[in-house]
């Protein structure tokens, strides 16, 4: 089901950039950098926000239950994204697609969750993300071939790729082993509550949320010193009330909730995912920034001609048997240089051939080792890009970008997942794409703005653009050396 539902989403997703920035004569939509990395942003950032609620509701209702919810909300959400012209229509469309993928994530995160251990964790973990870029290998290539013809199509294949996950579900899927005793007979009120403690109290869980809601203001509508002006009253504001409550002289547990200080719950753990956010503003920068920087930068030509031979050859063949092959360069080539998408994609393939083996040799490392070590690798596939523009150097920083997150993200799963408690996982692992979509949220508003100021529109420095990248990559890595050695030693 994994791979149908990243075929629907990376089918898209490979090629928004490019949707949303190509020009209304080719299809596109015409949007600036700006616009683009806005709309990328917020929507990935709810996609994964909600499963922090939907995790929760998995554990009350059943996992099955709310995969095909799910498919119910996905499929004819694709279909409504081929309709809309303008900004705000498509960033509502969009925003119906993240509920349904929100919906998904924590629920299938969850059943792998519960159906390894930690003797059998990371490889377990590694074939499940080894199952997901299948899903974005896919995708991707089915999408660069049919928006040659028409981009209606890829909308249509990721509404079909859902169908088929749903059928799947249907007839194939069990859930894995449930503490019914602890999950089955909570009330939803008490699921609801639970999310709440794993922040903290209602009062912390509303000043979280609050600030949230700030960035998500500032990404179009506000400026950034307005909403750091906001957020500062707010935090104050909150802090001046925490003081006046500590002074009461009434016991904590005898107070309403709106008059109890703030309380932090799993400390450690929300530590973790601010810092894991920063991996993830990295991270997208393959799917956001990258498509543009191939598009308007890169020379493709010695990829073409080293390949030419073999892909005559293959046209040769397929000529013999009868085929008319006379547009199929359209579904690798635009404008004489190989399709962004297809590049990218290499990225899943990397994935696909090398994860179980990477997490074969990971296995002894702790989590966190991993990750760390899986970040700094990702800051190396950034400085390949300031050694030049060719097609091999691009192919060479993917591959390199890719074995980073193959020692990186699966471990991180795996790491949230085992300090969850047996009732609570699905809630933890809805949890954990909260700095998923911090990274997303940040990841697309940095792309957008970077991309309008060091690209061809602005003072055309891309090189500026990738050691920023790898500034704040570095930035992650110490810090989580630093959570390493001194927060979980203790």
């Amino acid at each position: 089901m994994e791979i149908f539902e990243r075929m629907g989403w990376y089918g898209f997703y490979a090629v928004s950039t490019l949707y949303l920035t190509g020009s209304v004569e080719d299809g596109g939509l015409g949007f600036s950098s700006t616009d683009r990395g806005v709309i990328q942003g917020l929507a990935t950032f709810f996609l994964y926000l909600f499963p922090a609620v939907f995790g929760a509701l998995a554990d009350r209702y059943g996992y099955k239950t709310m995969f095909l919810a799910s498919a119910v909300v996905m499929a004819p959400s694709y279909l409504l994204l081929s309709l809309p012209q303008g900004f705000w229509p498509f960033l509502a469309t969009y925003f119906l697609v993240a509920v349904g993928h929100g919906m998904f994530k924590p629920v299938v995160i969850s059943t792998v969750a519960k159906s390894t251990n930690e003797e059998n964790g990371s490889v377990g973990f590694g074939i499940f993300y080894m199952m997901v870029n299948v899903g974005g290998f896919i995708g991707p290539i089915v999408a660069g071939v049919v928006r040659g013809w028409d981009w209606n199509l890829v909308f249509y294949a990721s509404a079909g790729w859902i169908v088929i996950m749903s059928i799947v579900c249907l007839l194939v899927y069990k859930e894995p082993p449930r503490d019914t005793e602890a999950e089955g007979r909570r009330s939803l009120r008490e699921v609801l509550w639970g999310m709440v403690e794993v922040v903290g109290n209602l009062r912390f869980f509303i000043l979280i949320s609050g600030l949230l809601v700030m960035l998500v203001m500032g990404s179009k509508w506000w400026s950034f010193s307005l909403v750091g002006t906001v957020a500062a009253v707010w935090l104050i504001a909150n802090l001046l009330l925490d003081g006046l409550f500590r002074a009461l002289k009434t016991p904590h547990d005898t107070r309403s909730w709106y008059l109890q200080p703030m309380a932090i719950g799993e400390g450690r753990y929300l530590l973790f995912l601010l810092l894991m956010a920063g991996f993830w503003v990295s991270f997208n920068q393959i799917f956001m920034t990258l498509p543009e920087y191939i598009r308007d930068y890169v020379d493709t030509s010695d990829l073409i001609s080293f390949f030419g031979p073999m892909a005559a050859g293959f046209t040769g063949a397929a000529q013999s048997l009868g085929f008319d092959t006379t547009n199929w360069s359209r579904a690798v080539l635009e404008n004489g240089q190989v399709k962004p998408e297809h590049l990218i994609n290499l990225n899943a393939f990397g994935i696909i051939c090398f994860q179980v083996l990477i997490s074969f040799f990971m296995r002894k490392t702790s989590p966190l080792v991993s990750i760390i070590a899986g970040v700094f690798v990702t800051i190396a596939s950034f400085g390949l890009y300031l050694v030049g523009m060719s097609g091999w150097i691009v192919v060479s920083a993917i591959l390199v970008f890719s074995v980073g997150e193959m020692m990186a993200s699966p471990r991180s799963k795996e790491y949230a997942g085992r300090i969850a408690p047996p009732e609570k996982v699905g809630m933890y692992m809805g949890y954990f794409y909260w700095c998923v979509a911090l990274g997303n949220l940040f990841g697309g508003l940095l792309s957008g703005v970077s991309y309008e100021h060091f690209g061809p529109q602005g003072i055309n420095r891309p090189d500026l653009m990738w050691i920023l990248f790898a500034a704040l990559a570095g930035i992650t890595a110490v810090s989580l050396v630093v959570y390493n050695r001194w927060v979980t030693a203790r």
